[in-house]
């Protein structure tokens, strides 16, 4: 069964941080990359285990990857969330043979909370990757047309 490492990126996140790492259940590991917080961000990523690695200088998406004990990483950001059903696609993937994940990379819907209401994005988003993915669009992976869609969403919450 494979593992996936949860890749996040924060800076003073702690209002929201909780919410998304407890989503978290189908990953092996979290590893939070963290950009100079001054809040409790660093203190409610330890309470789930996470690793926590300080933002490198220059550092590129693809440095952070050789910490990850994982071969597939999920990236998402802070404010987001896996809803129920994406969490079991993901538990349903880690149960699948090799051949059908060789080498691929997946998606999944987001949908966004906006001031009157939410709202679905029109195209998925390449989220899971192997480890040795090398296209990225900041801190996330940049989205692949040939990325296989996941069942399920990632919910994205309004900052404060």
């Amino acid at each position: 069964m494979p593992g996936i490492t949860a890749l996040l990126h924060t800076a003073n996140d702690a209002l929201r941080l909780g919410r998304a790492l407890e989503t978290l259940r189908p990953c092996d590991e979290i590893l939070i990359v963290d950009h100079g917080s001054r809040d409790d961000t660093l203190r409610i990523a330890r309470e789930y285990g996470a690793r926590i690695l300080a933002l490198a200088p220059g550092g590129s998406p693809t440095h952070y990857l050789q910490f990850a004990r994982q071969d597939w990483i999920l990236c998402l950001e802070a404010r987001e969330s896996l809803t129920e059903a994406l969490e079991a696609s993901l538990f349903e993937w880690k149960s699948e043979p090799p051949p059908q994940r060789n080498g691929a990379a997946f998606s999944v819907l987001i949908r966004e909370e906006t001031p009157g209401g939410w709202i679905s994005l029109s195209s998925p988003q390449t989220r899971l990757i192997p480890r040795h993915w090398t296209r990225w669009n900041g801190h996330l992976p940049a989205d692949h047309p040939s990325a296989l869609a996941l069942e399920g969403e990632l919910l994205r919450f309004r900052r404060p």
